[in-house]
């Protein structure tokens, strides 16, 4: 009797065991079918659940479409006007866009979040990478990711600016730029050129022709002012084809207020330096055939000894002096407020004898230190202003030289 109890018992074992490894067949077949359908409860929890677990929610699809322009490899890529991401089905909610260094392109979603755009221009020979990201009605994101690279032009543009950067300059000092192409697309090269004072003060620029650019304030600049030019230029397109280069940060310092004042009539030079003159000295200006111009103008360069040819400046072989000492720049054209050892002392303060300059006394070679011309040489500073009145010729013209400032600020800012 024992015995067949033991018999039954061994083979509810083998069927318990065979029942057992029949449910974990039928488990793992469902696990791996990933669907919920075929249960007993007829679907319910199912739909298109995510992996791992019966009655598991779906996992869902944001329904919003972001594309970026250009195309994602692209290469020789403009640098205006191109770069764009959209969102359609959703918004916009991030756009990321920097260079292989780290360096941020700044630009705005729209307010319907739909668009993006850059602020401002791409540099130029760059490779760029994007990063946007959009919600659909329901918050579900979708991501895009994209990268391109930027032209390398055929041709190109750079401006020489005066002044030098870290140097202090005089009050009527502007800042002016010269750039070695003609350039068509003048407005897209202002925009990316800031001059910024501190203290603040009002700047704007003005075109002379389509090659030099000019900003300065209203007024002169006040004493101790720090300015700083800013250069974005590279990847500017200034005429077809022709793209800037530049982008670096120039800053320079307002020294003391000297502004000197000749008149021709009295053939005297008072300078005025920080609202008090320092010194009265006697000058020579333009003969009445050769007559100086009037006007405010900026001392642009300095020369200890320089030469002086009639030829060069269209007065024949009038004169060639080669050791004129303590000159000083006052326009293109050739005007300069110079030492003069030739004419007798008597002759400044009592007559006018030049070609047009304005000449004070001074020694061969420039050595003497007390004279007139050596005195105001070591007290001026480029960007000095030397205002000249009474004389027989017009007002010198304001892109002769530095000397915007002979021109209203209506006049400067007007549009161009």
């Amino acid at each position: 009797m024992a015995l067949k109890v033991e018999r039954i018992r061994r083979g509810r074992t083998r069927n318990s065991l065979s029942a057992l490894l029949t449910g974990a067949v039928l488990v793992l077949v469902a696990a791996c079918g990933g669907s919920g359908g075929g249960d007993d409860d007829g679907g319910k929890g199912g739909g298109s659940g995510s992996a791992g677990g019966a009655g598991g929610g779906a996992q869902k699809t944001s329904r919003a479409v972001v594309d970026i322009t250009p195309k994602d490899g692209a290469d020789a890529v403009g640098t205006q006007g191109e770069l764009k991401v959209t969102a359609a089905k959703g918004k916009l909610v991030s756009v990321e866009v920097a260079d292989e260094k780290g360096a941020e392109v700044e630009g705005e979603i729209s307010k319907d979040g739909a668009v993006w755009e850059p602020a401002g221009h791409l540099r130029t020979q760059t490779r760029y990478k994007v990063h946007a990201v959009a919600k659909d009605a329901d918050g579900l994101e979708a991501v895009k990711d994209a990268s391109f690279t930027t032209v390398v032009p055929e041709n190109s543009f750079i401006g020489y600016f005066t002044p030098e950067d870290g140097s202090t300059v005089g009050v009527g000092m502007p800042v002016s730029l010269n750039f070695n192409q003609p350039i068509a697309n003048q407005d897209a090269v202002e925009k990316a050129i800031e001059v910024t004072a501190e203290p603040d003060v009002e700047i704007d620029g003005h075109w002379f022709g389509n090659q030099r650019l000019d900003f300065r304030p209203e007024e002169y600049w006040e004493p101790g002012t720090e300015v700083t030019l800013s250069l974005r230029l590279d990847g500017v397109e200034g005429a077809d084809g022709v793209y800037g280069q530049q982008h670096k940060d120039v800053s320079f310092e307002i020294g003391r207020r000297q502004v000197s004042t000749v008149d021709a009539k009295s053939k005297k030079m008072k300078v005025e330096r920080d609202g008090r003159v320092v010194k009265t000295i006697p000058v020579t200006t333009g003969a009445p055939s050769t007559p100086t111009w009037n006007g405010k103008m900026v001392i642009t360069e300095q020369f200890d000894v320089t030469r002086m040819d009639g030829d060069t400046v269209g007065f024949g072989g009038e004169y060639d002096i080669k050791d004129v000492p303590h000159a000083q720049r006052l326009s293109t054209s050739g005007t300069f407020i110079h030492g003069n050892y030739w004419a007798g002392q008597a002759t400044f303060g009592s007559a006018n004898t030049s070609h047009g300059c304005i000449g004070l006394y001074d020694a061969r070679g420039g050595g003497d230190r007390s004279t007139p011309g050596s005195w105001f040489f070591r007290n001026s500073l480029i960007g000095d202003v030397v205002e000249v009145k009474n004389a027989k010729d017009e007002i010198i013209a304001p892109d002769n030289g530095l000397n915007g400032w002979n021109m209203s600020w209506e006049e400067w800012t007007a549009p161009q």
